[in-house]
């Protein structure tokens, strides 16, 4: 159980409205969509900007808690679930979309965009984001990459992996990293982004960058 201290410290730091830690409100961040799959977090944060979750995990290194980052928890391989509790890490409200880049055909957008979001605004410019999940409504861009997405229409077009060009994050101990670009043909280097896509698990990764 975390100290009142500690939790006045990350409500300063994200914002008082953004830090849940009683009982009640967590049980709700303890499972996801997996059957029989549950924890229950000694916290749950939600910041609104990289800042806030850079000092959401200086909480969790000097704490010693695990980090589950956690989307709108519709995956069904028990990635969002806090099984080991420590810290959810709800990304929902980083939900801009930050570009629509109509020349290069490529988006900007943060963890927490609603796929079906994203669709309706590349639509608006004539533009066509083909990844369609049956969750697509609920579900995040940042979830669609940790569990590669698909629906119907990946038959035709393909799945998530192949409409991630670039991807930003954080590591555990704080590190920022970038990979990717919107560059059709990016082959310097160990392709990180394809590591992070589809890793299911709490990888810590924070979308920034899809073609649309």
């Amino acid at each position: 159980m975390l100290t009142k201290a500690v939790i006045d410290h990350l409500q300063q730091k994200v914002g008082i409205g953004n830090v849940y830690h009683e009982r009640e409100d967590l049980l709700v961040y303890g499972y996801d969509a997996t059957p029989e799959t549950r924890g229950l977090p000694d916290v749950a944060v939600f910041p609104v900007n990289v800042e806030g979750i850079k000092a959401a995990l200086a909480v969790c290194r000097e704490e010693g808690l695990s980090v589950t980052p956690r989307g709108a928890a519709t995956g069904i391989s028990g990635g969002s679930a806090p099984v080991k509790g420590g810290m959810a890490l709800g990304l929902t409200r980083m939900n801009r979309i930050i570009e629509i880049d109509e020349e290069n055909l490529t988006a900007t957008a943060e963890a927490g965009v609603i796929t079906v979001d994203l669709f309706n605004a590349v639509a608006s410019r004539g533009l066509f984001y083909p990844p369609d999940p049956g969750s697509q409504n609920v579900s995040t861009l940042g979830g669609n990459i940790a569990e590669n997405a698909g629906g119907l229409r990946g038959l035709k077009y393909g799945v998530t992996r192949n409409y991630v060009m670039a991807l930003s994050g954080l590591l555990y101990d704080g590190t920022e990293f970038f990979t990717g670009g919107k560059c059709v043909k990016d082959v310097a280097g160990y392709s990180l982004r394809d590591l992070l896509v589809a890793a299911k698990g709490p990888s810590g990764s924070s979308p920034r960058r899809l073609s649309a």
